[in-house]
């Protein structure tokens, strides 16, 4: 009876204390008074902490007296340790060669022959096509009997030179008109290597752009051209990674069409920021042994951005946030003077995650046994009961 009236009383004062002090609360949050809001926060948080000192005794003390209040929460631990840790950015690229030209012609006139078909291998200089070359062929005779005769004329002045005999001006006439007659043959065999059209590179003729018997000028295309040994994937990363996506870094290339996966390196990285999207080209050596990739294929990138050969790395499901944005997890900390296990709250800092894990930078240690399942039912000091399977 004396307990029920106890208890009467100190809901009745405990009541009493609760409106004066919302009033109060009300009343200096109405005065905008920035000294009395901060002294009053700082009474508060001195109150929650002698409150939580209490309730904590009290709590003990009931367990002591009364064993059926205790609460004993069932929990499973994880022991933390230290791995190898990389950290990938996703990205989405497609497949580029620099090896994929048309091929235009560099004289006019009627496409004579075209000694190639669509899907042949060619070899880099090897003719393609030839197109009539109007009479070039003559003139290129017809100059290089002249270039002859000025030869033959240079040399037996040349000669008479050397013994003295003759003027200067006869020897140097006829220097000049044989070197003239050089630069015209070599001028007109110029023009005339025009009419024939080579392979720029060692590919396959993907298409026939061009038929024989065509009327074809400069800027009108002939063939496409293709090597498929020499690919790249090209992508655009954001500046963000700019520090840590750079040249010779590991990527894995997947090319969802193809169900395939290449493991290469970063070989080149770009310099310019694209203003429009912030971002920087970067491209990625392909082998293509199986010449099944296809220039503009798409593929999926994993760079190896971050790599810690000693990291820390916890689920990402046991990590819990408090008021002031601090991250913590509970540990399973051993009492050695009761032998009773308790739930023990550690702040920590996080770095990158992969997947569902995450790294811990500070607050865990290798050897620590983190609170996994019930993580999030557990309070700090709170006895608890490590499940083993």
């Amino acid at each position: 009876m004396k307990f029920a009236i106890l208890l009467t009383l100190s809901a009745a004062l405990l009541g009493s204390c609760s409106g004066d002090h919302t009033q109060s609360t009300e009343a200096i949050i109405a005065s905008e008074n920035v000294e009395a809001l901060q002294n009053k926060k700082a009474e508060l948080n001195a109150s929650a902490a002698t409150i939580k000192e209490e309730l904590a005794q009290i709590e003990k003390a009931l367990e002591t007296l009364n064993p059926a209040e205790k609460k004993e929460v069932l929990v499973t631990t994880a022991m933390v340790k230290d791995t190898l840790f990389n950290h990938f950015v996703e990205i989405q690229g497609s497949v580029d060669t620099k090896q994929n030209v048309l091929v235009y012609p560099e004289y006019q006139g009627t496409l004579l022959r075209v000694n190639v078909k669509k899907g042949q291998r060619v070899s880099k200089g090897q003719t393609l096509a030839s197109i009539d070359d109007g009479g070039l062929g003559s003139q290129v005779a017809q100059l290089e009997t002249q270039e002859a005769l000025a030869k033959t004329t240079f040399e037996r002045q040349q000669r008479l030179w050397n013994q003295k005999i003759g003027s200067e001006i006869q020897f140097l006439q006829a220097k000049t008109q044989y070197e003239s007659a050089q630069n015209m043959v070599k001028q007109m065999k110029s023009q005339l290597g025009r009419t024939v059209v080579k392979a720029p590179f060692s590919g396959v003729i993907d298409d026939v752009i061009t038929e024989q018997g065509t009327v074809v000028a400069p800027g009108m295309p002939l063939f496409r051209i293709v090597n498929l040994s020499n690919m790249y994937v090209s992508a655009e990363v954001p500046e963000t990674y700019l520090k840590t996506i750079q040249k010779g870094k590991d990527v894995s290339v997947y090319f969802p069409v193809l169900d395939e996966t290449v493991e290469t390196t970063i070989r080149q990285a770009g310099d310019y920021i694209n203003p429009a999207n912030r971002s920087f080209p970067i491209e990625i050596d392909v082998p293509n042994k199986k010449g099944n990739i296809k220039p503009n294929l798409t593929a999926r990138l994993s760079i190896n951005d971050y790599t810690s050969d000693n990291a820390i790395l916890i689920p990402l499901n046991v990590i819990n946030e408090n008021a002031e944005g601090e991250q913590y997890v509970y540990t399973a900390f051993a009492k050695a003077e009761d032998n009773t296990t308790v739930a023990k709250q550690q702040i920590i800092t996080t770095g990158l995650s992969q997947g569902d894990k995450i790294e811990v930078l500070t607050g865990l240690k290798a050897g620590d046994q983190i609170i996994v399942e019930g993580a999030r039912s557990v309070k700090d000091d709170q006895e608890v009961k490590i499940l083993t399977y």
